[in-house]
């Protein structure tokens, strides 16, 4: 591969990362494992989702993390803490996850940073020779969930996505009892998510705090002016770096549906809501109805209702299947089938509880996820939730925010999920990325 091919494949330029570490090959990065060597891992984005990452990580047999990464300093001591109380060791600090990139001694890398960076920093990390277990959602737009696909089959490493319901016995044993008939044939798929979420009220310009370096957060997203309402948990309901509820929360039990039903990608979206409980920066939608139809005749459905937590089924999130025979209902830490006259046939409930609304979310699943992608790293096995399936799941909840941002119904083609007959729309699939940032694939 010349010097100029091997550029094109990188979206930091040259004299960003570095001449070296651009003349090497992506295999020159890694380690090669001995058969009872630890996988060493780096935790990107120590915030919410990157302590249950912590957490988990560290309960993995053959796991050891020695890489913290984040671009807020504050976060390293507390974090460090939480390390040597689960038995690791101090983890060495870097705030620019491209000088991480190029530690050869980094197996794999955790993602638990705000959206925008999922895709682009996968790809950098993938390309640099690192394995990934990325967050969900995979991808910030449709277009980087493509090329995610793209780049790991490319690079062939290991990339888990953060849906961790993939992994629950409970769920997986619902799935083989669907396949096998036990509700019949199975047509429709009901998914929700409530909770109780405040204002984020009108944000400021302020000055960037000394803790954080801004320019990084941003990443390959267009600059920002810094408000005083974004970081670090807000970002989510802006467009610039987050994709709503929907992906926030919905794309966990709508991924389950999908997987239930046995579909890919559907043949039309509608959509409706809006930002109703309160007037603040919210710029996606705190309620939201989003369904999708398929080939086959099935149907999947979300309802999301952000800032009213009444709940369905006594559950703030969980799924139903429907079908010909009776219904499952589903979630992070149990499984219920009803024959057609709703009567109780079977219950599995899972071994250890899992949180369901909070913003880590942490529990079991994350361990059984974590054990999984580790597992594929050494020996080989099977992913519960590998990129190529997963961003058909993420592709329905960006499909849906763009059939409610565009206001109207979209029809989809089902050999690529790309939208048919709709310049419009099309247009959303994918974003404009800040100058010297843009993902080269």
């Amino acid at each position: 591969m010349s010097k100029q091919a091997y550029t094109r494949r990188h979206f930091i330029q040259t004299s960003v990362i570095g001449a070296t570490a651009m003349a090497l090959p992506a295999s020159s990065y890694g380690r090669i494992l001995g058969a009872n060597e630890k996988v060493n891992l780096a935790v990107v984005g120590l915030n919410s989702r990157g302590q249950a990452h912590i957490t988990a990580a560290s309960a993995t047999p053959h796991a050891a993390i020695t890489t913290f990464c984040d671009v807020d300093n504050r976060v390293f001591d507390k974090n460090q803490k939480l390390l040597s109380e689960r038995g690791g060791e101090k983890a060495k600090t870097y705030s620019d996850i491209r000088k991480l990139l190029e530690d050869k001694n980094i197996d794999a890398i955790t993602i638990a940073t705000p959206d925008h960076w999922h895709t682009p920093m996968a790809i950098l990390a993938m390309q640099a020779g690192k394995h990934v277990y990325l967050e969900k959602p995979c991808s910030h737009n449709p277009q980087e969930g493509e090329w995610l696909a793209a780049v790991q089959q490319q690079t062939g490493k290991v990339v888990q996505i953060g849906n961790q319901q993939r992994s629950a016995p409970t769920s997986i044993e619902a799935i083989q009892d669907i396949q096998e008939g036990i509700i019949g044939q199975v047509y429709y798929g009901k998914s929700w998510y409530s909770n109780t979420r405040g204002s984020i009220g009108l944000g400021k310009k302020a000055p960037i705090p000394e803790w954080l370096d801004w320019e990084l957060w941003q990443g390959p997203a267009p600059r920002r002016e810094y408000k005083d309402n974004w970081v670090h948990y807000n970002w989510h309901w802006f467009w610039n770096w987050g994709t709503g509820e929907i992906n926030n929360n919905g794309l966990h039990e709508m991924d389950i549906c999908r997987w239930a039903l046995g579909v890919e990608f559907p043949v039309k979206v509608t959509s409706s809501g809006g930002r109703y409980h309160f007037q603040d920066d919210w710029e996606f939608y705190d309620t939201q109805t989003a369904s999708f139809e398929f080939e086959g005749g099935k149907m999947l459905a979300w309802e999301g209702r952000s800032c009213n937590g009444f709940n369905h089924h006594e559950r703030g999130r969980g799924a139903t299947l429907h079908g010909t025979e009776g219904t499952i209902l589903l979630d992070r830490n149990a499984y219920f089938a009803y024959d057609k006259g709703g009567r109780l046939i079977k219950q599995v409930n899972e071994r250890s509880q899992s949180a369901t609304t909070n913003v880590v979310g942490e529990g079991q699943l994350d361990v059984y996820h974590f054990e999984n992608f580790i597992d594929g790293i050494r020996r080989g096995t099977k992913l519960h939730s590998p990129a190529q399936d997963i961003r058909k799941s993420t592709l329905l909840c960006h499909l849906g925010n763009i059939a409610q941002k565009t206001g109207r119904t979209l029809n989809i083609n089902p050999q690529n999920g790309h939208i048919l007959d709709d310049a419009e729309a099309m247009k959303l699939w994918g974003r404009a990325y800040e100058p010297g940032w843009e993902p080269k694939v």
